[in-house]
């Protein structure tokens, strides 16, 4: 349109002068034949010049070819100026498929180019237009965040501009990238934020097969359960046990950049491609093959691929209306569905005693005065956690979790389960049947080692995973961290670990090692459990209920909590707050120990050491918080104590 409007600012003046000539022959005509000037009005007038009639044929002609010219030269402006829209309305498209919108999004400042395409275009696409609130009504068909890679399905009301393809574009994923990281969890996100560190410039492209960016995994069994928010399964935010809010996810969208701008990035970063799995490893050829035949190259390689969680046989050949109604919780999606099934149905039975089902039990006991929820655990076990705690403490952490409105059903082995009348029929190996409505398995985690076979990379066959040495590498190019990997611990020996805490320690790692520092694994990593805010542990080592332990407990005071640790620390998961220093001169308690089983079941706080020919190879400290490095310098010493009463008062349990 600006063009049009040149071109008539341009001919206007020609046309008036043509006019303007043509009135004053007129007038000079009437005053030569002596006559009065006649009134000839401008609507009448030719816009010809003085002259015969050829001069007013050729007159004609140039004013014709001049507006046939620039009817011409208008229209190719206008259709020139319609493709170059249309082409923006393409990469627009394109733009929004591979923008990141967190859960909780931080909204930033709109490019410029979009800004001047919004104002040129009087109605842009619904779609295109920022969200003004971080929890304002979320799509209905696609409630969990989006990321890069993710397709976005256009809106039903929305009707693409004429000439626009309606399916939108997909990101182009980059033939090569100088770090590969498989796997979107914890591991994941701690080795693209260590591989940043040590190289500023670096390349990383994550490759997940879900649809979000990097997130953490406790809060899906721990503090979400206990938000007010009505709305925290669509915002993923929640209050920690300090009161302080934050999102489940690491880092905001804007941390993030596109994949398909990676190779252009002159300072580097850390581009997600969500949605996409790896289905094939040529390690000779350092290239990776996703589901979409899709083919990356890489310089260095992390495997990061977690675990998928065990099922029940029993479940798997119940049929489908069974597997209809279990859940095995891992992802941001189990959690939603599992909270939309608890506050419609009657009866909810979770299969398993450990961390997990614990954590779940107690979080939805807590839930089921609000939602008339009957909540029943039962597992094989004659306590909750008893493959993990001592026998005494197992018991009085069962007694806790029954006191939060649970149903414990103990030395339960599941024989069969039938769906019948629309309810679940569990039926134990001892006779006894249990109704229910929905099943929670939780009963293990199998490490995902899909990618062995065709990277010829070895299993360990006693602990599963990716085995590795103490360095987390499996060839010289390719390490594996987090739940997959069964590395060699020089202090403990072969291992692996399945906690959040270990998934941060061994990304780190592999991360540092990735760019050059060849450092092996020191570091212990720790684990956590909550049974809600006012019960938890730390633990480090191998914790293993079938070694001797000895423990120390005491009186617990008001701040022996999870809520009075996050307040004291500031962060909800305590691992945040870990480095990878060890108390170098811890300093005792002065004050006398009590001695072992002084208390009975008065099991406020305290110690718990766990031996192996008579040396501590793990640590439980029983609501005692913000003292694992003292417990990490005493596994690492790896000495024989005569006395553990002396060593528990390293840990100062009995201050007040």
């Amino acid at each position: 349109m600006l063009k049009c409007r040149t071109v008539w600012q341009t001919v206007a003046p020609v046309t008036r002068a043509s006019s303007t000539l043509c009135r004053q022959n007129v007038r000079r005509t009437g005053l030569t034949n002596g006559r009065l000037p006649v009134h000839v009005p401008t609507a009448h007038m030719a816009s010809g010049l003085p002259g015969g009639t050829r001069e007013k044929l050729l007159y004609t002609l140039l004013v014709g070819t001049v507006g046939v010219g620039s009817i011409v030269y208008a229209y190719r402006s206008v259709k020139r100026d319609n493709k170059r829209y249309i082409t923006r309305l393409e990469e627009m498209a394109a733009m929004r498929v591979a923008t990141v919108v967190p859960a909780t999004p931080i909204q930033p400042e709109p490019p410029a180019e979009e800004t001047t395409v919004t104002e040129a275009v009087p109605e842009p696409e619904p779609q295109a237009a920022p969200s003004p609130e971080p929890a304002a009504e979320p799509l209905p068909e696609e409630p969990s965040p989006l990321a890069p890679g993710a397709e976005v399905a256009p809106s039903e009301t929305t009707e693409p501009p004429p000439g626009v393809d309606s399916t939108p574009a997909l990101p182009k994923v980059p033939s090569h990238t100088p770090y590969l990281l498989i796997g979107g969890g914890t591991a994941s996100f701690a080795a693209a934020r260590s591989i940043r560190a040590r190289d500023p410039g670096a390349k990383v492209l994550i490759v997940t097969d879900e649809p979000d960016l990097p997130y953490m995994r406790p809060p899906l069994s721990k503090e979400l359960w206990f938000s007010d928010d009505p709305t925290v399964t669509e915002t993923l935010r929640f209050k920690q046990w300090n009161g302080k809010e934050r999102s489940i996810y690491f880092q905001p969208a804007s941390f993030y950049i596109n994949p398909e701008e990676l190779d252009s990035a002159e300072n580097g970063g850390v581009a997600v491609l969500t949605g996409k799995k790896v289905v094939h490893m040529d390690v000779r050829g350092n290239k990776v093959k996703l589901d979409d035949d899709t083919e990356i190259s890489y310089n260095k390689c992390l495997i990061a691929t977690g675990g998928v969680p065990r099922n029940l046989q029993v479940i798997e050949r119940a049929g489908e209306e069974v597997m209809k109604r279990t859940t095995l919780f891992r992802k941001i999606e189990d959690f939603k569905s599992l909270d939309k099934v608890s506050r419609n149905i009657k009866s909810i039975t979770i299969i398993g005693g450990g961390f997990l089902g614990s954590e779940l039990a107690c979080a939805l006991g807590r839930k089921s005065n609000e939602v008339n929820l009957e909540v029943i655990q039962m597992y094989p076990e004659k306590g909750n956690m008893g493959k993990v705690l001592p026998e005494y403490l197992s018991n009085w952490t069962t007694e806790k979790v029954k006191r939060e409105g649970v149903k414990i059903i103990s030395e339960a082995l599941v024989k069969s389960v039938t769906y019948k009348d629309d309810t679940l029929e569990i039926k134990l190996k001892d006779g006894r049947l249990v109704k229910t409505d929905h099943i929670i398995a939780a009963v293990g985690l199998e490490p995902n080692v899909d990618l062995a076979k065709s990277a010829g990379l070895e299993v360990d066959s006693d602990f599963g995973g990716f085995r590795v040495n103490a360095e987390l590498q499996a060839r010289s190019n390719i390490w594996v961290a987090g739940d997959a990997a069964c590395f060699y611990d020089i202090r403990l020996g072969r291992r692996r670990v399945e906690h959040h805490d270990h998934a941060v320690v061994s990304g780190r790692l592999a991360g540092e090692n990735m760019t050059g520092a060849n450092k092996p694994y020191w570091h212990q990593s720790m684990f956590w459990s909550d049974l809600g805010p006012d019960v938890g542990y730390e633990a480090i080592g191998i914790v293993d209920s079938s070694l001797p332990t000895v423990g120390v407990f005491a009186k617990a005071t008001a701040k022996d909590t999870p809520r009075a640790a996050t307040e004291k620390s500031g962060t909800g998961i305590r691992s945040e707050s870990e480095t990878e220093d060890t108390a170098s001169s811890p300093v005792a308690s002065e004050t006398p120990a009590p001695t072992m089983g002084q208390h009975k079941d008065d099991y406020g706080k305290g110690v718990i050491f766990y031996l192996r020919d008579k040396v501590v190879v793990g640590i439980i400290l029983w609501n005692v918080f913000n003292r694992m490095p003292i417990a990490r310098k005493i596994i690492k010493d790896g000495e024989e104590h005569a006395d553990l009463n002396e060593v528990a008062k390293l840990f100062n349990i009995h201050e007040d």
